[in-house]
């Protein structure tokens, strides 16, 4: 499989630049926020929680509904539509916190906008790659967008760090504005013909809920590795509710310092993104994802285990190197399967659905971990995390999803 046959689909190529760039602005928007909290807003745990879980609640609102209606529609318009609201709501939450008009709730409302948009995005971009590029090149596709995603996740943290350092944290919200409004602009010049779906005579809500949640629950594969990703991001959701307050708060490390940390992520994310193709083509899909899985639990042991100072710091590091491994190698794989075996008509409401329950992990998670670390400290939130990304591992591990391989052509 050639890494460069995918640059000889100008569609692609255009896509995965406007999501690189997008993608720069979310890694730089969560660290920024939190920052933003606690530096601009003095916010303790809980509203750190109460916000984080703004963000991640419309995935339960609306998040399976976004699957139906971008199963309707054509995928690139509304691409273009959600980053444009992201846009506009990460300028306003600058603009405000310039004013010095913003508070905790009026900030939770325009996180639950970009929640919002972030359900169509995430719907239709998992679903309209596979329309650019032949069956035989996805899995090379996802490793290259997953690569640039890595890579922006290792910068962001790293931009938000010295944004905030020697500007503010309004700044770094700002910048995630304007990397939004230029993605809208990159996927606006993509010219390939997409055609509108058609119209289903007996179209109703109810019946393609249900159809999207049951392709999802009820397959062999795709069912115990939606429950074990659901799990992953309730684990990852608390973690890192408290991870940038522990550093910061508990261990004394700086913004600079904690954007440098977390960066290491996207650095061994791009290593893994690279290796997971010939990996899948040597031991299968399935093997893969579940070892790959394995490297989370002990990646955030280093987060409970680190002291205050230069030693905890480079616990930290170790920790996000391994996790990034971790989901570098895992990522491409899992959405090339899920969407090589999905029907075209069933992807959005598949990765809708999927989505869903993992942001709604999120919603439920983040203030839970918030209020348990407010009430007894960070360490025993920590450890609980640690266990269910074990749990999630396991899940995997022991199911028919280890031994899924990639089928020949898209379902």
């Amino acid at each position: 499989m050639s890494s460069s046959g995918v640059l000889a689909y100008p569609a692609f190529v255009r896509l995965w630049l406007s999501g690189t760039v997008s993608w720069l602005g979310s890694f730089t928007f969560g660290l920024a926020l939190q920052l933003l909290l606690i530096e601009t807003l003095s916010a303790d745990q809980t509203a750190i929680g109460f916000v984080r879980a703004a963000q991640w609640l419309p995935a339960v609102a609306v998040g399976l509904l976004a699957g139906v209606l971008t199963d309707r529609m054509r995928r690139r318009p509304v691409l273009i539509a959600a980053d444009t609201a992201t846009a506009l709501a990460t300028g306003t939450i600058a603009g405000l916190a310039f004013a010095g008009l913003l508070t905790v709730p009026v900030l939770a409302v325009l996180v639950a906008v970009v929640g919002s948009a972030s359900m169509f995005f995430h719907a239709a971009h998992q679903s309209y790659l596979p329309q650019l590029v032949p069956m035989e090149l996805l899995p090379v596709a996802n490793a290259r967008v997953e690569q640039t995603t890595t890579a922006a996740e290792a910068v962001g943290p790293l931009v938000v760090g010295v944004l905030v350092r020697f500007l503010s944290a309004p700044v770094a919200i700002l910048f995630n504005a304007v990397s939004h409004a230029v993605a809208a602009l990159l996927l606006a010049s993509i010219r390939v013909h997409e055609p509108t779906p058609a119209r289903q005579p007996d179209r109703q809500l109810w019946r393609e809920l249900r159809e999207g949640g049951s392709w999802v629950y009820r397959h062999g594969t795709l069912a115990p590795y939606a429950v074990s990703l659901h799990l992953w991001f309730l684990a990852n959701s608390a973690l890192m509710t408290v991870f940038v307050f522990h550093a910061t708060e508990e261990l004394g490390l700086s913004a600079l310092t904690v954007g440098l940390v977390l960066s290491c992520a996207g650095i061994s994310g791009v290593v893994g993104a690279g290796l997971a193709p010939r990996a899948a083509e040597r031991h299968g899909v399935g093997r893969v994802c579940a070892a790959a899985a394995w490297l989370h639990p002990p990646a955030y042991l280093f987060l409970l285990l680190a002291p205050a100072g230069t030693t905890g710091a480079a616990l930290l590091v170790a920790g996000q190197l391994l996790h990034g491994l971790g989901s570098g190698i895992k990522g491409p794989l899992d959405l090339s399967y899920r969407n090589a075996v999905t029907p075209d008509r069933l992807r959005a409401r598949m990765n809708g659905t999927i989505r869903a329950f993992n942001w709604g992990s999120i919603a439920l998670a983040a203030p839970l971990a918030g209020l348990a670390a407010t009430a007894y400290g960070d360490g025993p939130v920590i450890a609980v995390g640690i266990g269910v990304l074990a749990l999630s591992a396991l899940v995997l591990t022991l199911s028919r999803f280890r031994r899924a391989e990639m089928p020949a052509a898209y379902a």
